[in-house]
């Protein structure tokens, strides 16, 4: 398996307390792994340390097997990126920007700027100052900027502020895009569950400065379970039923309510069984825990079943 970037026991501190605390994660070549975490869980603090923009004060980075020193930088021709607010000159076009850029990263193919601006939606902008932007034209063009180069690395530290909705899912088709089509692994931090789980391959998932879980996304859609509710006529006897015939389990929740977990039948199923037996089924329903109670959960210490 190869792994594309790589971090053992990496730690950060400004203080005594670490800001990020012997953290060991691993990114597939050509994969989108989602770091999660609240704001403030270090992972600006990760991406900078990956990008040498901050030095750790233990731990080892390797990017491309390529071990990272302080005095390291040309692994950062091979890497696209955006962190925090994005700078550019105000007083120039954003097609200028994106010019200027390629030049000093030894870029040659100009033509390709004029395609990135359309990728991004600012192609009718191309010669507005970008002084006159709003900040979601920014962030546009913070990631035209990153992947005008073609870098094989894209980090990108929340790059969907600033955005409507519109251009939220512009961002995620782009993100799969580059991924499909031109193989780029790509780091995407984000808070938001709910803009990751449709794009990642892996989830990171960071809290407090420390790495508390490292999953593939269709393992982590295996853990998260669906609970069925039932309302019947005879709860102790539709319990006992259901135990006993699917091995399932089953919690009485009122006097008239059931919640089934790990009942690899089907509801019908389940409801026949009760009614051939004598129990009156009145309403049924699947609770499904989402990713993003799942995560919460996770954050804040609890224990999941699988």
């Amino acid at each position: 398996m190869e792994y594309i970037i790589q971090t053992h026991q990496l730690t950060k501190r400004f203080t005594l307390e670490p800001v990020i605390n012997q953290v060991s994660m691993n990114i597939k070549a050509g994969e989108i792994y989602g770091f999660l975490g609240p704001n403030g869980a270090g992972k600006t603090t990760i991406m900078k340390m990956l990008l040498n923009l901050v030095k750790p004060t233990s731990g080892e980075i390797k990017i491309q097997n390529q071990s990272i020193i302080a005095t390291s930088y040309e692994y950062l021709r091979d890497i696209g990126s955006l962190i925090e607010y994005p700078i550019f000159y105000e007083e120039l076009t954003a097609y200028k920007n994106l010019q200027l850029h390629c030049s000093y990263m030894g870029y040659k193919d100009m033509n390709h700027i004029k395609k990135v601006l359309d990728i991004v939606g600012l192609q009718q902008s191309e010669k507005k100052k970008v002084q006159e932007f709003s900040l979601g034209m920014r962030q546009r063009l913070a990631i035209a900027r990153a992947i005008v180069t073609k870098p094989k690395i894209l980090i990108l530290d929340e790059p969907i502020n600033g955005l409507d909705p519109i251009g939220i899912k512009e961002v995620r088709e782009l993100l799969v895009m580059l991924k499909q089509q031109y193989g780029m692994t790509i780091l995407i931090s984000s808070h938001i569950v709910s803009e990751i789980e449709s794009i990642a391959d892996t989830i990171g998932v960071l809290n407090h400065g420390e790495l508390i879980e490292e999953i593939p996304m269709h393992s982590l859609r295996n853990k998260t379970h669906s609970t069925v509710e039932m309302v019947v006529s005879d709860t102790t006897k539709a319990k006992q039923l259901l135990e006993e015939a699917f091995n399932a389990n089953v919690q009485i929740i009122d006097g008239t309510t059931l919640h089934i977990q790990k009942a690899y039948e089907k509801p019908s199923t389940l409801t026949k069984h009760l009614v051939l037996n004598g129990v009156d089924v009145n309403e049924v329903e699947t609770l499904h825990q989402s990713l993003e109670e799942y995560f919460v959960n996770r954050i804040n210490g609890g224990k999941q079943n699988a």
